[in-house]
């Protein structure tokens, strides 16, 4: 059998040849790197899909992302978690009706004309621009924060007492609007108002 020398006289790499296999190297080197995150990834959506695997698919199935699996790899919270966010997300407050009574209601907005030098600000010193909910009503006969619902015009949405009319309005609720002309549309109704209060 003959034995096979490396010959003395081979010329080392020339500068090219090394750049271009370093260029090699680099590029099987980004090849592993770039896709193993991939695989990783693939596993777990596999994973939180609850595939089942048979023979036939494991084969199919790169042999790492088939190792995740097998291993039961899951991102999802415990069972017991999911529970107690799925009752913290359903638990409503509840709400309890202290009086009804009928009331005229209006509309107004920030408007100087209809307010005073800082239309912003309610009696109680609330920002109504900065806060932006049409959540807040003037009424001169209910304490300020208290919380009201006009359910006939606008169902289970809560209202809150910040501001003040004109002293000759002693039973009538006015609704803070973004806009004037908004304001301007609702007009005069009479409804009925619900005094509300939350339950612990």
């Amino acid at each position: 059998m003959k034995k096979f020398k490396i010959s003395e006289d081979l010329v080392p790499l020339s500068r090219r040849q090394r750049t271009v296999l370093t260029l090699i190297i680099a590029c099987v080197f980004q090849f592993v790197l770039f896709f193993t995150p991939v695989l990783a990834a693939e596993a777990v959506t596999l994973a939180q899909g609850d595939i089942k695997m048979d023979s036939t698919s494991k084969s199919e199935i790169d042999p790492i992302v088939a190792s995740l699996i097998e291993n039961n790899l899951s991102t999802s919270l415990p069972e017991a978690a999911e529970e107690e966010i799925l009752e913290e997300d359903n638990t409503k407050p509840t709400i309890q009706v202290i009086r009804t009574s009928t009331h005229t209601i209006t509309a107004y907005n920030s408007d100087p004309a209809q307010t005073d030098d800082t239309p912003c600000i309610t009696a109680n010193g609330f920002n109504v621009c900065k806060h932006g909910e049409e959540d807040t009503i003037a009424a001169n006969f209910l304490k300020f924060g208290t919380k009201v619902r006009i359910p006939e015009l606008y169902g289970d949405h809560i209202f809150v007492v910040r501001d003040r009319m004109n002293k000759r309005y002693s039973d009538r609720v006015d609704i803070w609007m973004k806009e004037k002309t908004d304001a301007r549309q609702f007009g005069v109704k009479v409804a009925k108002i619900e005094v509300v209060e939350f339950i612990d």
